[in-house]
């Protein structure tokens, strides 16, 4: 059965009603959906939301929802893609149980019913190329022009069929094609290939064939067979439904499916086509299908972002009729909200500048306890280790600060997280001028972080232990193109961000952070949401940052923010 995930009621949309009104209607006894992917690529943001919604409206209709792998071309599938496709999908919370189903699971019907076709004068044996095939084809406003083999006799069609079959000819010599109307305004319907000869191992079903059905006659049938009631496809599929429906009518299925288009995803900053993803994998433009810029699942899995802040993502945007453009800050902004009540809060310096307490017991070590997430009373609290040696942030410290600047600066008391009011009283500065050290006293009656006279500093940093910090790379991650319609001005790959990643060494964190688990987001504090990389191992962390805490903290840059 479906997996029962934790997001908030779905939308209403006008698929949902289209379904409660099968429903109350009696149309269907069991609901039944599918996801049909073909596995030529990893999963991307747009898949999630066409997975969320099948898997979605089954389960809150008590129905099922199957897996399908639509698998009709050998030369662009593998065995990666299947296991990757699978993990997407349980990773974000469904499961289809029993019903995982393979269009190479039909092959031999789809066989029988394609020379059913041939038996009743409506398919026939084409020896054009492809090309010629695409000329006779004709445009929107001229009709196409009868291939010479249109009427070839049933005989022969059935002969050439079963030779096609038994691999006599090679790629490309024929193709077997729907007779249905040249003339047709939809060209979808102006005789469609129904099957073509490809000489090439198939991920499942090995050298068993060399002749292969295409995806417009494999997927209705395979619904049909399947029982689905609801074939819910993106809108670019919505010219190819009289061809579904032609399929469907004039072949003995057991079932008969209607389909129903939606709009597809399309985000800002984001290119969500697996022909140039795939280019952007195989040119090197990122670390592969799973790297942290990419919008694949796998992606935003590595990058740190939660399974549940994207159902909610999916669940926000809803389902349309009509294509339109999503800002990227709507799936981030869901994402932050899973995160903001979740993730464990952490300390990390990813610009290190030491600071000595001077009147600190130089053998001290405290052990300050600090809540795991304000916004959780019952995760609990932590130790970090305190000493007289320390770690803030580069850019918590300006000699000569500016206006509105309330973070360290010479003579300036700011509050360290969990522990002690602190004062800078002394720059220590390199050979070339750069500050390296500051020199500082606390107050030993500010443990805790409170004053017991009442005073309030206007900033509170958070810090680590020289003693105890634990070196560590960490990853930031913009979006991947420049600009929020990447290639409109023609050149996609021109548009390419080359400030995408920016990978940051010697930098500090907490002994806690060595025993998060890659999967496991946390909060840096201050900072953003951060997650492991599965390239981290002992004794050398690395972490991606998911997000920042919002948007307008990376706009501020070197002027600072300001603390309360």
């Amino acid at each position: 059965m479906n997996a029962q995930t934790p997001d908030s009621p779905e939308r209403a949309d006008f698929i949902r009603e289209i379904v409660a009104a099968d429903v109350r209607e009696g149309r269907h006894a069991t609901i039944v959906t599918r996801f049909p992917p073909e596995p030529n690529g990893y999963l991307h943001i747009g898949h999630a939301k066409s997975i969320c919604l099948n898997f979605g409206i089954a389960r809150e209709f008590g129905g099922r929802c199957h897996l399908r792998f639509d698998d009709t071309n050998p030369t662009k599938e593998e065995q990666e893609y299947i296991d990757a496709i699978e993990a997407d999908v349980r990773w974000l919370g469904f499961d289809w149980g029993e019903h995982l189903y393979h269009a190479s699971d039909y092959f031999e019907q789809l066989y029988e019913w394609a020379v059913a076709l041939i038996r009743a004068g409506k398919a026939y044996v084409d020896d054009l190329t492809a090309d010629e095939i695409r000329e006779h084809r004709g445009t929107l406003t001229e009709p196409g022009q009868d291939s010479p083999w249109r009427d070839r006799p049933t005989a022969e069609n059935l002969d050439l069929f079963e030779r096609m079959r038994a691999g006599e000819f090679p790629n490309g010599a024929r193709v077997l094609r729907a007779r249905i109307d040249m003339a047709a305004p939809n060209i979808n319907l102006r005789d469609p290939v129904l099957y073509r000869i490809v000489h090439a191992a198939h991920p499942r079903t090995g050298d068993a064939w060399c002749i292969y059905p295409t995806y417009d006659f494999a997927h209705g049938q395979s619904d049909a067979i399947e029982g689905v009631t609801h074939s819910i496809c993106t809108l670019e599929f919505e010219v190819h439904r009289p061809l579904y429906d032609w399929l469907i009518e004039n072949l003995p299925v057991p079932s008969r499916p209607h389909q129903y288009e939606f709009a597809r995803l399309n985000l800002t900053y984001t290119v969500l086509s697996k022909r140039v993803l795939l280019r952007l994998v195989n040119e090197g433009h990122v670390r592969g299908w799973d790297d942290p810029r990419m919008p694949t699942i796998s992606g935003l899995r590595r990058r740190g972002f939660p399974a549940e802040g994207i159902r909610d993502f999916a669940a926000v945007i809803g389902v349309a009729k009509a294509d339109s453009v999503v800002e990227v800050g709507q799936l981030e902004f869901a994402v932050r909200g899973v995160l903001n009540r979740t993730a464990s809060r952490r300390f990390a310096v990813l610009n290190p500048l030491k600071v000595v307490l001077d009147n600190y017991p130089a053998q001290q070590v405290e052990e300050m306890e600090v809540a795991n997430n304000p916004e959780d009373p019952s995760a609990g609290g932590r130790s970090v280790p305190f000493t007289r040696e320390l770690w803030i942030e580069h850019d918590d410290f300006r000699e000569d600060p500016p206006a509105k600047f309330f973070r360290l600066a010479p003579g300036r008391e700011v509050r360290l997280r969990g522990a002690y009011f602190v004062t800078c009283r002394e720059i220590v500065k390199d050979a070339a001028g750069q500050v390296v050290e500051l020199r500082c006293t606390y107050d030993p009656a500010t443990r805790g972080g409170d004053a017991p006279d009442g005073r309030r500093p206007k900033a509170t940093l958070h810090w680590v232990s020289a003693a105890y910090a634990v070196p560590a790379e960490v990853r930031l991650y913009d979006h991947l193109f420049v600009r929020p319609d990447p290639g409109a001005d023609g050149d996609l790959f021109a548009d390419l961000n080359p400030a995408s990643e920016t990978v940051l060494r010697g930098c500090l964190v907490e002994p806690a952070l060595a025993a998060t688990t890659v999967g496991q987001t946390v909060q840096f504090e201050r900072l953003g949401y951060f997650a492991p990389d599965p390239d981290s191992m002992a004794g050398h962390l690395v972490f991606n940052r998911t997000l920042t805490l919002k948007d307008t903290w990376a706009k501020l840059g070197a002027q600072g923010r300001q603390d309360t």
